[in-house]
């Protein structure tokens, strides 16, 4: 199996450090309700995790909610409500969205809150060490402390400094040295500290929580694209000058982003964010599943009117194949195949695009073979079992009356006149019957028996 490492830059073998995987992946800052960002990212890892048991492999994953922060006081500021409300609330919402889709909750969500006592333990050896300083109750790291700052962003401290606009604060020695612990200002929750009351930065809490949970070194650490810098280099840089130990990850992995109409980034300043909620309401979890999955998890995945729906209609089509009948007796479909495509995809990256082709490979080869009065228990059970890997239900969405738009029997007249075209070898009929069906939401099942529909 081998995974891209944005820190090599290269993809490289993975062999995990000790008998159990260790991976960390950075949550939402919990200040409104999570967006279609957040649920690709969520899916990534899931999956990662996923097929990783499927390898074989023992995993522990944390994935931590960042549950104090300016942007959750604005918010709670905004809406008259105290921090704590604003994180709880959100929270939840997380979870609520998050479990239809099928993401399983992680080893372990610590929240920020909950680890003030690590966090400030780490802040202090960073102190002892030389590599940060306090300013008016406040702490800061020296990115000139460390050699190597910048080698997860590949670029030096003088690049950062022309591309970057740092916080200007009183007190900081360097513009590129950033916050380890805030001093409190008026009406902010504080927290108790060596230096006074305050709150942590960003960065420091996500090192703390992966020492915390984890270990002092990692197999794999991630989160989106758009937190290499500064996020992660300023954890990596942080963890390794505190614990004295390189590396401290060994596979840093980042999913792309979501890009909307126009190739335009999906961003709250932009404006063009969808809930996940929202989108729930429009399809189901297994077509957001399938438009996470259906590009690689490095590239941008384009979200549009008209993606989901195309997701949604290609789900059809492994539901249809796993819920044939099986039929007993005569010849079986070899599955090895399809089962080794499938890994093959899987262990070069997480290349779930070439993994759903042969998911679908597969689903023909179960209809052609079902219709056709062969056995094809075996290969309809190792489509369930590797769908699972992906994180697919195959449940059938539930779906409004009024949106059902053709009725029982029209569906059996259709269903009536295909198998008159089938008969009369008239096959590109048939087909266009069947294409008529599916795009009504009808999905049929031909067997020895006759053929069978199911709305989906």
């Amino acid at each position: 199996m081998r995974l891209y490492n944005s820190l090599s830059r290269t993809r490289e073998e993975f062999n995990p450090l000790g008998d159990e995987v260790l991976m960390y992946v950075c949550g939402v800052t919990v200040y409104d309700r999570p967006h279609m960002g957040h649920a690709l990212s969520s899916i990534v890892f899931d999956v990662l995790h996923r097929y990783l048991e499927y390898r074989g492999y023992s995993v522990r994953r944390v994935q931590n909610f960042t549950d104090v922060d300016d942007k959750i006081i604005n918010r709670a500021n905004q809406d008259g409500i105290a921090s704590e409300e604003v994180a709880e609330k959100n929270i939840k919402a997380f979870f609520d969205v998050m479990d239809p889709l099928n993401v399983r909750r992680a080893t372990v969500h610590p929240r920020a809150t909950e680890d003030m006592p690590e966090i400030i333990g780490m802040i202090s050896t960073l102190l002892d060490c030389g590599a940060a300083y306090e300013a008016d109750g406040s702490v800061y790291f020296r990115v000139r402390s460390d050699a190597d700052y910048g080698k997860l962003s590949h670029r030096t401290v003088d690049e950062m400094l022309e591309g970057t606009r740092f916080e200007v604060e009183a007190g900081k020695e360097h513009p590129a040295d950033f916050a380890l612990w805030k001093a409190s200002k008026p009406g902010e929750p504080a927290w108790d500290s060596p230096w006074g009351e305050g709150r942590p930065g960003w960065h420091i809490e996500c090192s703390a929580m992966a020492l915390k949970h984890l270990d002092r070194q990692i197999d794999i650490h991630g989160g989106g694209l758009d937190l290499i810098f500064p996020h992660h280099e300023n954890e990596l840089a942080q963890t390794e000058t505190a614990l004295g130990v390189e590396p401290f990850v060994q596979f840093w992995m980042h999913n792309g982003m979501v890009r909307k109409a126009g190739d335009e980034e999906m961003s709250k300043s932009l404006g063009n964010v969808v809930n996940v909620e929202d989108a729930l309401k429009q399809t189901s979890a297994d077509a957001i599943r399938r438009w996470a999955l259906q590009s690689h998890y490095r590239s941008p995945s384009v979200l549009n009117d008209s993606s989901l729906d195309e997701a949604e209609s290609a789900m059809r089509a492994l539901r249809v194949a796993a819920n044939v009948d099986p039929v007993t007796g005569g010849a079986e479909l070899d599955a090895g195949p399809f089962e080794a495509s499938f890994i093959e995809a899987m262990d070069d990256d997480l290349n779930t695009p070439r993994a759903l082709s042969a998911l679908h490979d597969l689903a023909h080869g179960i209809n052609r073979s079902h219709a056709a009065g062969e056995d094809v228990s075996k290969t309809r059970d190792l489509l369930i079992e590797l769908t699972s890997v992906l994180g697919f239900t195959l449940e059938e969405p539930e779906r409004p009356a009024s949106a059902d738009g053709i009725s029982d029997a029209e569906i059996e007249s259709l269903i009536e006149e295909r198998a008159s075209a089938r008969a009369e070898k008239r096959w590109a009929d048939a087909d266009s019957v069947r294409d008529q069906l599916q795009e009504a939401g009808i999905a049929i099942a031909d067997s020895p028996d006759g053929t069978t529909w199911t709305r989906l």
